[in-house]
């Protein structure tokens, strides 16, 4: 059954007064990673260049491999890595990104956030051609800007954002292990593929980069390019951190996933020679 989408009033994310001892780790944790990677030439906020170029040929590969297989799959009641083959999803009609915020985040950074994500939904749309804006109710994409301590017992909160959320959903965004350092779920009817609903998962104890760099990456994948690879550059969808923000290529697949040549459902074989040619026509070279 499909979830229950309509707009309702905000519901209430219980924390405690003062960040846990884990909430604190978990922020000096992240701020060390964010350094370390930083120093070593990681997280570049550049949209690629000369030094990472890439054909018509390798884009369409990239997006076969993002857009049309997926991270993980559930077995025994629990998400596990696997890279399975899947179908073309995205969304047919107008997304709304509603930021939620937990009792930890205050004002300043919420008003931050709320900027960072007013301007990436405008890129967005601009890039894909396709209704894509922040709202401030109404929502279906739902951006969750929480600390450990609100995810702890979020589920109820979850249940209203989304009526018909899985028990495994809610758990496995309830136990969030570290090295997790965001994460996104789409929602679609059952056996169909298109997507009504959204959570993104944007952790409080993020620093600065950190917490835009999750932003881009779950809110890109939540429009329907589920899958990373380790063969995508210059790209965000790709484990190594190179790339904090959005680049020119993810852009192209964005493009790509919202052009009309390409129908929800599409296999991988279905949907490769059309594939090809829309990347030759962005790139330049043979179909």
């Amino acid at each position: 059954m499909a979830p229950d989408t309509s707009p309702r009033p905000e519901p209430r994310v219980e924390a405690p007064a003062e960040p846990s001892a884990n909430s604190l780790s978990l922020a000096r944790y992240y701020r060390s990673v964010e350094a370390r990677l930083l120093e070593t030439g990681l997280l570049r906020t550049d949209p690629g260049g000369p030094d990472t170029p890439f054909s018509a040929e390798i884009l369409a590969r990239n997006f076969e491999r993002i857009a049309l297989y997926d991270e993980y799959t559930l077995q025994g009641g629990r998400f596990v890595a696997q890279q399975t083959e899947s179908r073309l999803r995205r969304w047919p009609g107008a997304v709304r990104l509603q930021a939620h915020f937990g009792p930890t985040v205050d004002d300043s950074q919420r008003a931050e956030d709320l900027s960072v994500l007013s301007t990436y939904a405008s890129r967005l749309s601009r890039v894909t051609g396709h209704p894509i804006s922040r709202v401030n109710s109404g929502g279906n994409f739902h951006v969750l800007y929480m600390s450990a301590d609100s995810l702890e017992t979020i589920g109820p909160f979850l249940r209203e954002l989304v009526p018909g959320i899985t028990d495994p959903t809610i758990r496995e965004i309830e136990t969030l292990g570290r090295f997790t350092f965001c994460s996104v779920y789409a929602f679609s009817p059952a056996g169909q593929s298109n997507y009504v609903a959204a959570i993104a998962i944007i952790r409080d104890e993020h620093p600065d980069l950190l917490r835009r760099s999750c932003v881009h990456e779950e809110v890109a994948q939540g429009l329907g390019l589920p899958n990373d690879s380790p063969a995508a550059r210059p790209s965000i969808f790709n484990d190594d951190e190179e790339f904090a923000l959005l680049t020119r290529h993810d852009e192209l697949l964005l493009q790509m996933l919202y052009d009309d040549r390409l129908s929800l459902g599409l296999t991988p074989d279905q949907a490769r020679p059309i594939v090809r040619q829309i990347a030759a026509e962005l790139v330049g070279g043979p179909s």
